[in-house]
This record gives structure tokens, sequence and C-alpha cells, in this order.
């Protein structure tokens, strides 16, 4: 596996080694021990997603508030998504600046998301299955989030926005300022 550092510290895009041939592929999607030794993160993952989306579904930007906060191992399983990882951490040096990277069956690379950074996508291909690991459980009650077009985190989201598809939980999410004036990381 290929680790490339991004932008965001503690952001990592992993690039696994695929073998095929005129049967398919094979990859190893997951190993614990490599996945430590080459990005020095020792976390623990204990619940799987999946999720199914149509082109032009936003899912984001999304975070758990303390003490359910989560990192997550994010890839498309099928399909092409934009994948936009936002720092949150008042104290880390890339606070509300975000890395945007392109996730897809083809290239079947994985994004590393560590806690207290906001986490969205959008679905590029007609359809995109997405699948994720977290190392915390899910808590509906602190689950919270950033308006995907805020003016100040200014994410090219690279669709046109009159094809952008919401749930009426992601249209009603706060704005980065509003975070700014609470922070919780």
């Amino acid at each position: 596996m290929e680790v490339e550092k991004l932008q965001i510290d503690g952001v990592f895009l992993l690039k696994p080694k695929v073998f095929g041939d005129h049967r398919g592929y094979f990859l190893e999607s997951f190993n614990q021990k490599t996945f430590q030794e080459k990005t020095g993160v020792d976390t623990t993952f204990i619940q799987d997603n999946e999720s199914k989306s149509s082109y032009g579904v936003l899912r984001g930007l999304h975070f758990q508030k303390p003490p359910f906060t989560q990192a997550k191992l994010v890839r498309v399983i099928q399909g092409e998504v934009l994948d936009v990882a936002v720092d949150l951490r008042k104290d880390s040096p890339t606070y509300g600046n975000h890395v945007a990277v392109h996730l897809s069956a083809e290239n079947k690379h994985q994004l590393f998301v560590p806690r207290g950074i906001g986490h969205g996508f959008v679905v590029l291909s007609e359809t995109a299955i997405f699948a994720y690991k977290v190392d915390n459980w899910y808590a509906p009650s602190h689950d919270s989030g950033i308006i995907y077009n805020d003016k100040d985190l200014n994410i090219d989201w690279g669709i046109p926005t009159d094809a952008i598809k919401l749930s009426k939980k992601d249209q009603d999410l706060p704005s980065f300022q509003d975070y700014t004036t609470n922070p919780i990381f």
C-alpha cells in the first residue's frame, strides 16, 4: 500500500496494491498492521458502513461531537465521488482548510479522515456505493456538521449547484462561522 500525506495533518490518501489479470483483480482493502506502520495512526475500527447514492447526492459535511468523535477510512466500491475533509481542530495550523480527492471504483483509493475533521462527499457518477470504517459508535445525539456550501470554506464540489441533492438534515446544518464561535475540537 502506498500512503500519501495530504495538506491537513493526519489526513492520508491510501493507494492499495491491485493485482489484476484476465480473471479480474485482488486487493487487500485493509490491514491493521500495515495501516499503522505506514500512517503512524493507532486506531481500531469497530464498525463498517455502506451507502448507495445517485448522481448529485451530497452527504456532509459531517462529524460527531466528543466523546463520540470518529476517525473514518472511506472508499468507493462502485462509481466515483469527490470526497472532502475539513480541518475543524481549533489549534491546528490548517484549521478551516480542506482537501478534496476523487475516490472511485477504478482507482480504488481510500481516504483516512482523523477525529476532529468534517467529512463529506458528492456523487459524480450515475450511482456510487460508498463504504467506510469508523473507530467509534454512531451517536445520533452527538451527530453534527457544517453546511456544504459555506462561503468561508469555499469548497468546489465539482458539479453544478442545481444538481446537488441534500437531505433535510444536511440542508439545515450551521455555517463554519457558527462553528468557530463555539468550536468543539
